[in-house]
């Protein structure tokens, strides 16, 4: 029939470009992996563009579209860190008794995770101090944190920036950030890390 056809026809461009959507996401994926592999191996001086382009199997002019830069690059990788981490939280929430105890639980297996990669977790954090492109990981830690405070999946969403409970959630990430630091450089162990969490966690988050 001719509104079948018709219908037929025009749903032909829109399964292309379904095609090439998931073509063009599984390509950035393994950009992605490609670039954490090498990281984890080497540091963030391992991920150069071209050896990454060979890792993924793209053109290097490929890679330089979807990623002008190194830096925006290795935000990437940042960002696939956070869809694990957040992931693992989905599957397993926190079961600590309190806020901050929840929040704590949170940060230590963050901490547990990035550390099984110690090579890729200080080029992450070495990218966060240094980079001057923008990344959520701020705003993606510190929602994590105040739905783990809060025991509810969508907990912080409708919390404004400058409400204090934001505020002190977003402090405790930046304490977590320094401790890994101290971590990285062989002056602090997962134990002392996580007795100054608690202890800064208590602190901060009373009101969660």
């Amino acid at each position: 029939m001719p509104g079948d056809e018709a219908r037929g026809q025009a749903a032909g461009p829109a399964r292309q470009a379904g095609v090439r959507s998931r073509s063009q996401h599984q390509r950035r994926k393994r950009i992605v992996q490609a670039a954490a592999a090498l990281a984890s191996r080497g540091g963030i001086e391992a991920m150069q563009m071209r050896t990454v382009s060979e890792r993924a199997g793209v053109a290097l002019g490929t890679l330089y579209r979807y990623f002008p830069s190194k830096m925006d690059l290795v935000v990437a990788v940042v960002g696939e860190e956070l869809d694990l981490l957040e992931g693992s939280i989905e599957r397993r929430p926190p079961r600590a008794g309190d806020p901050p105890q929840r929040a704590v639980e949170v940060l230590m297996r963050a901490t547990r995770g990035l550390m099984r990669e110690p090579e890729l977790a200080e080029a992450l954090i070495r990218s966060l101090l240094l980079s001057d492109v923008k990344t959520d990981f701020g705003e993606r830690m510190t929602g994590l944190l105040l739905r783990a405070a809060s025991a509810s999946p969508d907990g912080g969403v409708d919390i404004p920036a400058d409400d204090p409970r934001r505020l002190v959630a977003r402090a405790l990430a930046g304490i977590w950030t320094m401790e890994m630091i101290e971590m990285l450089r062989g002056n602090a162990t997962a134990e002392e890390i996580q007795a100054r969490l608690e202890i800064s966690a208590a602190r901060l988050l009373i009101d969660a």
